[in-house]
């Protein structure tokens, strides 16, 4: 609760404060105790389980890394994170790239409407997960022809063009599922957006029954 105040107070994004809470969590699991009666051995051989035994990309070792500097910096007031926790080098690596043919077969056999909508609007706009799942109905502006992003990352809003088949699209996927707030309202909870994890997932199944090999998420879109 003390790290998800301090982070609402420096007007910190959703997605950042969940993440940063979990990792907190997910640390004073591994060791089953308080996070403020361990120090810098216990920080990095938690951040060395992470990379050796869980494989995690620098990404998620950075993410990590940041949570518990912030826990110890700013929440717990300790000065010596930074002198014995280095920061993780980035090694260089080739990103994953989707050809128009395998993003098409990855269309082309989904038969759900709601699935199908969601990785068009990736491959025709770019958008983050975290944008596309918090996307409100009242975000599409059909005169305009604009996709507006009120969080972006950063909480930088920002305007997308759509293409007019895009926006057809979207049109039949609204008269076929009708959603009132939430433009991919969550299946369980419909007064709730959709989880980032289902959101990955979708795209995740898609590869695979597209025979896909290639680990597809929602960036590879970008």
């Amino acid at each position: 609760k003390q790290i998800s105040g301090e982070l609402q107070l420096r007007n910190c994004s959703e997605a950042t404060i969940h993440s940063y809470v979990h990792v907190v969590e997910r640390f004073a699991r591994f060791f089953g105790k308080s996070p403020s009666t361990l120090g810098g051995e216990h920080v990095k051989e938690f951040l060395l389980h992470l990379k050796n035994n869980k494989k995690v990309k620098w990404a998620t070792l950075q993410v990590n890394r940041a949570a518990l500097r912030f826990l110890y910096v700013r929440v717990l007031k300790q000065n010596w994170f930074e002198e014995e926790i280095p920061v993780p080098k980035r090694r260089p690596y080739l990103p994953t790239v989707l050809s128009a043919e395998e993003i098409t077969r990855m269309l082309d056999l989904t038969t759900n409407l709601k699935h199908w909508t969601i990785m068009a609007l990736f491959y025709g706009t770019g958008v983050r997960a975290n944008e596309l799942r918090l996307l409100k109905v009242s975000d599409i502006d059909s005169e305009r022809m604009v996709l507006h992003i009120r969080e972006g990352k950063g909480q930088v809003p920002r305007d997308i063009g759509l293409s007019q088949p895009l926006l057809e699209r979207l049109r039949i996927y609204w008269r076929w599922r009708k959603p009132k707030d939430w433009l991919f309202p969550s299946k369980q909870r419909s007064d709730q957006p959709m989880d980032e994890k289902t959101v990955r997932m979708v795209c995740r199944f898609a590869a695979r029954r597209a025979s896909i090999r290639k680990k597809v998420s929602p960036h590879v879109f970008r």
